[in-house]
């Protein structure tokens, strides 16, 4: 009977201890409640000139950025269908919104206090300037340009018919900051959170040294008038592609391919190392989502296609989400790093028709998120979730090296963003 009791007081401590724990530390977000997004950007008024904050006003007049910015992933921060998916898993986590329709005038609820950083405990009120169909904008115009009736941006001479300021972070990285620096909080155990690419490229990697900023790359230089009419200045395209867009990613990685030996004979033991060169990004690759991963793919095939020998090497970052928090593996590339993936065969006595497929996978989430994301949480997007960066086909007989050799670009960083 003693023993049974020992159980009993053993099982209800135990029970209380993970009430404790999932009702009072284990966090309800992945990432730290820092204090500059825990909250929506302050409600903003309509500046004095202006008939509306909505995108569409802006593009009256300011129609070439306007119509760039429609195509942008900002423009889609909240209609995005892989975001509402998510969301959706996370339970429609009110803080999401914090970034990806950051105003005020785009969130339903005011936040009125969030005791001890728990974030399903805040206080919400309704907001009377809620508008859901501002809240469709996603990360618009207003987000980034308007506070207290001015309209900010890069420039200090600017004449417009709305009040106008200069506002020095638009030169900087630090415009990105807010929603790009997501950090770990407490009990979580890696190094940065799920959207901490502003920290890798702030980390000096490389990118100072240069006299870069992220809108190098991501809001490429254009001489153009800001305005329809206005003065032809130096401005910047307002596209900020990134890892959802093949293109992009292709200008970031380089690859090169070499095979010992570069003729090979029957018998003998071809040794294939590709490697990839993290050429054109400021920060690791690849970088964002923790789902996100590139795989690297050897293939051996014979002449009727039946596939003889495989090999697959994944490079991204594995986290443990439950019962905690933690960052089991990272083998990302740092901007300019290489990281060699050999694959070794050896040919047999007949090599008519027999071929080294080589391929490297972009991949913005797994198989199996993917269809849990469909088939649990509404995701309606027939978008492509992974795509290829680079692919060979190549007969292993002949000058193998002369056939898988193909560099995307230089092995320095390139920023050759196009539209």
């Amino acid at each position: 009977m003693r023993t049974l009791g020992k159980i009993s007081v053993a099982v209800v401590v135990l029970a209380g201890l993970v009430y404790l724990y999932y009702t009072e530390v284990k966090p309800t977000v992945i990432f730290g409640l820092r204090s500059d997004y825990a909250h929506a950007i302050r409600y903003q008024e309509v500046p004095a000139g202006l008939k509306s904050l909505k995108a569409e006003s802006c593009g009256t007049c300011h129609r070439e950025i306007y119509e760039e910015w429609k195509t942008s992933i900002h423009a889609q921060a909240y209609t995005d269908p892989f975001f509402h998916a998510y969301w959706t898993k996370d339970k429609h986590t009110w803080i999401c919104l914090n970034c990806h329709a950051p105003l005020e005038n785009q969130q339903p609820t005011l936040i009125q206090e969030i005791p001890r950083g728990r974030v399903e405990k805040a206080r919400q009120a309704p907001n009377p300037h809620y508008d859901p169909d501002y809240q469709k904008e996603g990360v618009t115009c207003a987000a980034c340009h308007v506070r207290d009736g001015v309209i900010l941006g890069p420039f200090d001479d600017s004449v417009a018919p709305h009040p106008t300021g200069f506002d020095p972070a638009f030169r900087t990285t630090q415009i990105c900051y807010r929603c790009h620096n997501v950090v770990a909080g407490l009990w979580q155990f890696y190094k940065v959170g799920p959207c901490g690419t502003y920290a890798e490229a702030e980390g000096g990697y490389y990118l100072k040294d240069r006299g870069l900023i992220c809108q190098s790359c991501h809001m490429p230089e254009v001489e153009r008038p800001m305005a329809d009419g206005g003065p032809i200045r130096q401005g910047r395209r307002h596209l900020w592609r990134g890892g959802h867009d093949p293109d992009m990613v292709r200008r970031a990685v380089a690859f090169q391919v070499e095979a010992k030996p570069a003729i090979p004979k029957p018998g003998d033991k071809v040794e294939v190392t590709l490697t990839l060169i993290n050429a054109g990004a400021g920060h690791k690759l690849p970088t964002g989502d923790p789902d996100r991963y590139f795989t690297v793919e050897f293939v051996v095939q014979d002449k009727q296609g039946k596939i003889l020998e495989t090999q697959t090497d994944t490079m991204g970052r594995w986290i443990l989400w439950q019962p905690a928090i933690v960052e089991l593996y990272d083998n990302r590339l740092m901007p300019l790093a290489s990281r060699n993936y050999t694959f070794t065969y050896r040919l047999p006595a007949q090599t008519d028709g027999l071929r080294l497929k080589t391929r490297v996978v972009y991949h913005i989430q797994t198989e199996g998120q993917h269809k849990m994301l469909k088939e649990k949480y509404g995701l309606t997007s027939d978008e492509p979730y992974f795509f290829t960066v680079y692919e060979r086909d190549v007969p292993l007989s002949g000058d193998v090296n002369g056939s898988l050799a193909q560099a995307t670009h230089d092995p320095r960083l390139g920023c050759r963003v196009q539209g």
